[in-house]
């Protein structure tokens, strides 16, 4: 079973998760353009269990960041963590979006990835 950690810019909150996410994904829905400042989001989902942190949190909307620096890192569910990929320490260079969500709001200059499912809204 695999470890993989992260951390905000600053440090001040680190997370842990074991094993392999249950999926992974982009979003474009305007919350993740909003939050994150970027055109999409890189994400993945874990079994709530798999994941711990450390540090003090804060929490707007359901999204959890460093209060510090203001590091986007992960949405907790009672059943479910879903990590921002981008604040793990090692790049994720072994997973791919196998999916992606709110693609009405994609940029037209972004392609849709080749083999992963679309979305117009939530995969719900």
């Amino acid at each position: 079973m695999g470890i993989r950690t992260g951390s905000c810019l600053c440090g001040a909150v680190a997370y842990r998760v074991e094993g392999e996410p249950l999926r992974t994904g982009l979003c474009h829905c305007a919350d993740c353009r909003k939050s994150s400042g970027s055109a999409f989001v890189f994400f993945a989902v874990w079994p709530r269990q798999a994941f711990s942190h450390s540090g003090e949190i804060a929490t707007f909307a359901g999204r959890s960041f460093c209060p510090v620096c203001g590091g986007r890192l992960f949405c907790l569910r009672e059943d479910e963590a879903e990590l921002r990929l981008g604040s793990l320490d090692t790049p994720p260079t072994d997973l791919a979006p196998s999916y992606e969500v709110w693609i009405k709001r994609r940029e037209p200059w972004l392609h849709p990835l080749p083999g992963a499912a679309q979305f117009a809204e939530d995969a719900n």
